[in-house]
Formats: C-alpha cells, structure tokens, sequence
C-alpha cells in the first residue's frame, strides 16, 4: 500500500458521519455479523447521538474510527453484571465502541493512533480507564496496545467479545515499547516543528509550482478574490486584504490605519511579540500606553478594564492573540466584549492563531496573520483584516496604505501568484479540530514523559514551550536535533536566553511524525554529557 499521510480528528462533517455509518455496516454487519443486513448497507449505532466519534482519514475518506461514549449505563453494564467490581480503584471510566479500520490499513499504524488520540482525548476529559468489548479475532492486537481483559467473553456464537479496559499506565508501556520500532533518525525526511516555516501539504507544494501568472490578469484577479473571501469566512471579517510581505508588514500597515485613530491606545505585552507591537507603535509615532507582564505573566480581564476605567483618553486597544514566545493565548472573545462595552476600537496580532484555534474578528477592527504559519503555506504573504471600508490616504506611505490595497482588490502593485495559488490551496486543508487533538495528544506525550510544558489548556495547541534544566543546553539539543532530522525552534534570541525549546505544530505535521520525533528527542537528551 502507498504511504501516505493520514490525518485523525474528531468526526464534525455531515460526509464524515455517512462514511461512519457505511464502516458501522461494513464491520458489524457483513464482517462481523452482529447486526441484520439491509438494502441501505448503512448502520447507525443505537447511541450515535451520544458517541463522540474519533476517526482516521485517508484525503477525505473515513477509514478508520473509535466511538467513544461517557453516558451510563454502558452498553458493557448490560452485558456484564456488577461491571464496576472489575475495574481498579479509583477508575473514571469511559465507553470505547465500534472500533474498525479499513482492512488495507489494518497492518499499519492506524488502529495505534487512533487508540493513541483516544486516550489524549480521555485524559484532557478527566476519564482514567477506557473499556471496551473486543472482538474475539482482534484480542491479540489489543493486548498488545495496553487492553487487559477481563470478566467472561459476552455476545452470541456467532459474534463472541471480550470485556477489557486501558489504563493510562498500560498505554505508556506500550508506548515505549512501540518507539523501539521508529527508525534512529529522519535524515530522509526532516521533520519541521518550526513557527515558520512551516511544514508544507504536498498539495500546496504542487499549487506553489503552477506557471506563474501575471497579476494584472483576469485569473489572477478572480484568484485573489476567492482566497480573500475564503479568508474572510474562516474569521468572520467583512475586509482582507492581502500583501506580498510578512507578519512585521501586517503590523506596521495596522499601526499605519490606527495612527489616525483619535485618543490614545493602550497596547498589552507579556512575550516577545507584545513587546514587539510596542515598537512598531513607537517607530509609527502612536500615542499610546501599555499593560505590560514579565514573560509568561497573565494580564487578566480585570487588569484591562480597570486600566481603561483610569485612563478616559484609551481609545483602542492593540495585542497579540497567540504570543507565540510563550504559546499564551488571550481570550479574544472576553476582549471583543470588554472593547464594544467601552466603544474601542480593538486591534489584533494573529499571525499565530489564525488556522490554529477558532478567530472570531467580528468584533474586531484591524487583524494581521500571515500565509506561512497556522494556515499552512509558504511565508511572504501578510494579510490584514479589517471590518469597516478603507480609502486611500496620502499622509501614509504607499505600501503601507491599506487603503490603496482595498481600492484595487489588493492588487495595486506586483504580486506573486504562486504564493497565492500554494494560500487559495492551504486554506482548502484548514482543520482546527485536528490541530487541537494533536495539540493535546503532544502535550500529554510530553508531559508522561517528565518534560513540562508551560501554561495550562488555554494556551495554543500549535506552540508547546518547554522549559529545559540548566543541565541541558537548548543550543546544543536543538543544534544535535538538527543533524538528525528533526528541526525545533530554538535559535530565537528569545528562547536562547530563557534555554526554552518549542514544538510548533502549525505545518503539516501528523501525529505519527511526532512520535517518531520525539524517540529521537528521547534518545538525544539521554545523552547529556553532549548538551551540557
């Protein structure tokens, strides 16, 4: 079978839930035969209103799944009497039901992952034990993900199952056991946990090496059009205009825009990036004030308000969403209603967010992102966003005027369309669940394995911080990574000096590559003597 990479996400499309159903039939009906044929060959399970259901996809086909249910009683408690005497002390169990893989993956890695997504999802949901009925011809295969059986087989002769459950302890056994099995590095395909670049989809590779096209061009034009409104709906803003530049370009024709703002504004910083937006306010001439925290430091709701309360000439409000220094992420909602309550005008930096966690710029005035982070695809767009028109103004240099983009359909001047062709086919691939579970899934790996991550799970799921001991040196880990194949963000002045290494998970990056990474990550800082 051709390898290809396969992505797991929870089930949320009305197409992903059909395929569901036609797997269900597949698996519980014509190869185990514990259901009744019919001419539909579609079998929606009895608690399918109530199953969270986590799958495997091969492009857009479902070829693999695990429902999993939390309700009682379980489908196992009728099935088996006085089911809680079986299970450990302490067990906070969940359901895991109709397991199936496709049978050309089933001597692959997907039933391992999907098990592996599974028991991230359990741990962040506070579930400790994940029970199961298998199948009599799969005991085996379970065993040797962690399952241990337990209690009488149920079900008929025909259809015979073993009750089981999965600790946590257990899976991390078997973890190990299975990253013996990964190969000692990837000097033939690095893989890139970088913020940017990013790890690029090989669709978008292929779209960033279309012929080029001249800007001026009708295509072109209509091009851009579909990427901006494509850009828009992701966000919910009315306005994108897009750039050829990068996330610094974004801020300085925001701060161009909020110079001509009355008032002044009040700028919060607590990372690398706040403090950033502090200098562009500064080098644009902005009146402003600022809330600042040390590095990692909280700036809560309350802060803010009191501050603006204190300060009736704030008229706007500039911040980063992800501080992506950190991975500290702001509640952009509580920020929107807290700036509409005392009319703001509130701006922000989310060239760390957008593509990684949901956006919402509706209550938002001006916003920046950029085309090679969260949205996956190659760095030299930046992108603006804005919800009221903008006109040209001639106090303001040219290619700092957001007007003179808006006026022109973000076309003024010499674009790249293969950099619009490689964005127009990233955002085809946005898919926020799948960055959140594979977000949780690294952090729980992590952090079993002894290294903290920091912040808690507000923080981003597309930029994991870790804390190195002074043992280790986060130059020489991440220079030693580096000839392996296995690149981290590490060589920031920022990191170098706190000896922090970070896990940005905003490219093409599929949890599989991860673990094959981190055995290598593993086995590089057991040998300290070299990173010292």
């Amino acid at each position: 079978m051709e390898q290809r990479q396969l992505t797991y996400k929870i089930a949320s499309e009305p197409e992903e839930m059909e395929q569901i159903h036609k797997l269900n039939y597949e698996t519980f009906v014509e190869e185990i035969p514990q259901h009744q044929q019919n001419e539909e060959r579609r079998l929606i399970d009895k608690f399918d209103g109530e199953n969270v259901y986590i799958i495997a996809k091969d492009a857009e086909e479902v070829i693999g799944m695990i429902a999993l249910r939390v309700n009682r009683p379980f489908s196992l408690d009728q099935k088996l009497e006085g089911l809680d005497r079986y299970l450990p002390k302490g067990a906070k169990p969940c359901e895991v039901r109709l397991l199936s893989v496709k049978g050309k993956y089933r001597k692959s890695q997907v039933f391992y992952q999907l098990v592996n997504v599974l028991v991230g999802y359990c741990l962040e949901s506070d579930f400790n034990l994940a029970l199961i009925s298998g199948t009599d011809r799969q005991i085996k295969l379970y065993k040797r993900i962690g399952f241990e059986p337990f209690g009488a087989m149920v079900g008929t002769a025909e259809a015979l199952f073993q009750p089981m459950y999965l600790t946590k302890e257990k899976f991390e056994t078997s973890t190990k056991a299975f990253s013996k099995t990964i190969p000692k590095d990837m000097r033939s395909k690095p893989i890139n946990f970088l913020p940017g670049p990013v790890a690029v989809h090989k669709e978008v590779k292929e779209a960033f090496g279309k012929t080029s096209i001249s800007h001026r061009s009708d295509d072109f034009i209509e091009e851009m059009k579909s990427v901006r409104r494509r850009l828009c709906e992701l966000v919910n803003a009315n306005h994108a205009q897009i750039v050829v530049g990068t996330g610094t370009l974004a801020n300085d024709l925001v701060a161009a825009q909020m110079k001509k703002l009355p008032g002044k504004g009040l700028i919060l910083a607590n990372g690398e990036f706040g403090y950033r937006l502090i200098d562009h306010a500064a080098r644009l001439g902005l009146q402003y004030e600022t809330l600042q925290k040390p590095w990692n430091g909280n700036i809560s709701l309350k802060e803010i308000e009191d501050f603006i309360a204190m300060n009736k000439e704030i008229t706007w409000i500039w911040t980063v969403h992800c501080e992506t220094s950190t991975g500290f992420l702001y509640d952009l909602d509580s920020l929107a209603a807290l700036a509409k309550s005392y009319q703001l005008k509130l701006c922000v930096d989310a060239c760390s967010s957008v593509g990684i966690v949901p956006v919402d710029l509706s209550g938002v005035y001006l916003a920046s992102t950029v085309s090679g982070k969260g949205l996956g695809s190659y760095p030299g767009l930046a992108i603006v966003f804005h919800q009221e028109p903008v006109m040209p103004d001639g106090a303001i240099p040219r290619y700092l005027d957001l007007g003179q983009y808006a006026i022109a359909d973000s076309v003024p001047y010499t674009h790249s369309s293969n950099l619009v062709f490689a964005l127009h086919e990233a955002l085809k691939r946005v898919a926020l669940e799948n960055k959140k579970l594979l977000g949780q899934s690294v952090k729980n790996i992590l952090t079993r394995a002894g290294y903290p991550v920091l912040g808690d799970a507000a923080y981003s799921p597309g930029v994991l911080t870790v804390p190195l001991p002074d043992s280790i040196s986060s130059k020489k880990l991440g220079d030693a990574l580096k000839k392996k194949g296995m690149i981290i963000s590490y060589e920031s002045d920022y990191l170098l000096d706190r000896n922090w290494v970070q896990f940005a998970l905003m490219g093409d990056i599929a949890l599989p590559e991860f673990e094959a990474a981190f055995a290598v990550f593993e086995r590089t800082i057991q040998r300290k003597a070299e990173l010292v």
